[in-house]
């Protein structure tokens, strides 16, 4: 484990710069957002982006191609370009999760070769959490805040930043800041993880249960009378799937440019009355329909599929953000029985 004054934290990020583009959360007006170091960019101290770091690897819109038609001839255009190497600095343990969801998806066969190709490319030096939120709800699902996943996981103590390499690429890296760095026993985040861990053993949702959900649970909860009422209020606007880290629905549509035409994948949501709509019609007329779908897939479809792993990593992003306080949680309570009330 290496670590580095807390006031040596620009010598760091310009170091690591000068051979991968470097991103890292600085805030904005509207929040905390990745964007690309430069010289005096000022690491933000939220807690989490309003948006997780899902898209570096799966862009909210992109050019998948472009075509050329001449009569009945079409030529197709490649326009991918080989990704930079880049590397994302402060990722959270919900959102490091979030990328081994999204791995199940795009990497199985047929390999997504856009997604591919960024995650070949990303290394990803996660940070450690030392006040979470009333929101987090992580440790619902086995995530460890204090302790996230990653090429590179990196803690702030009190008055050092301490990394610790866990994968090939993060060594590589590492090993490149070593003039910059020293060694450290690690004692500090030891008892930093301690106070972390007591931190979020008192948080509100430090109790939740996701054991009534998972795997073969469809006919449980498919048929069940409270997706009426939870429904009821929701607008369908989208905001908890747009924030979400772990959602991957996407639309694909071709646009005439005039001289060709470009084809895009531009992210979707399941609670929009028109997604995979179809000529045949609607699969799910009703918002009722829409939201069940949403739940469902996070705490019983994708688990069933992937070997019990949730596609939900606890963030509490659609908890702040939902207009109407409508989130997951909610359900899980409303459908989880006696150990989440």
């Amino acid at each position: 484990m290496r670590k580095i004054s807390i006031d040596k934290l620009n010598s760091l990020f310009s170091a690591i710069a000068e051979n991968e583009t470097l991103y890292l959360p600085v805030d904005t007006k509207a929040g905390a957002k990745f964007e690309k170091w430069h010289d005096g960019a000022v690491l933000s101290d939220a807690l989490n982006t309003v948006r997780s770091a899902k898209d570096f690897f799966f862009p909210q819109t992109e050019n998948l191609m472009d075509f050329k038609v001449d009569g009945k001839n079409i030529e197709i255009i490649d326009t991918r370009e080989e990704c930079e190497d880049f590397v994302i600095f402060g990722v959270r343990a919900c959102d490091v999760k979030s990328f081994e969801i999204l791995d199940r998806v795009f990497l199985a066969e047929p390999v997504d070769s856009y997604y591919k190709n960024r995650r070949e490319h990303g290394v990803i030096m996660s940070l450690a959490c030392t006040k979470p939120h009333e929101t987090c709800f992580c440790g619902t699902f086995g995530i460890d805040a204090s302790s996230p996943e990653g090429d590179i996981v990196c803690h702030m103590t009190g008055d050092a930043l301490c990394m610790d390499a866990k994968t090939e690429k993060g060594k590589a890296l590492l090993s490149r800041l070593d003039s910059l760095t020293e060694e450290t026993d690690g004692k500090a985040v030891e008892e930093q993880k301690k106070v972390t861990k007591e931190r979020l053993a008192k948080l509100p949702l430090a109790s939740l249960s996701a054991d009534s959900f998972g795997a073969g649970k469809t006919e449980k909860f498919f048929g069940a009378p409270e997706w009426k009422e939870l429904s009821q209020a929701c607008l369908g606007c989208g905001t908890c799937t747009f924030v979400c880290p772990t959602c991957q629905c996407y639309d694909i549509k071709d646009f005439n440019t005039g001289h060709g035409v470009k084809r895009f994948r531009c992210w979707d949501s399941c609670m929009y009355s028109d997604f995979t709509k179809m000529s045949a019609g609607q699969p799910r007329l009703t918002q009722l329909e829409r939201f069940r779908q949403r739940f469902m897939h996070k705490l019983v479809y994708y688990p069933t599929n992937n070997g019990g792993l949730f596609s939900c990593v606890g963030c509490g992003r659609c908890l702040s953000k939902c207009p109407i306080q409508m989130n997951i949680v909610k359900v899980m309570k409303k459908l989880g029985g006696k150990e989440n009330d």
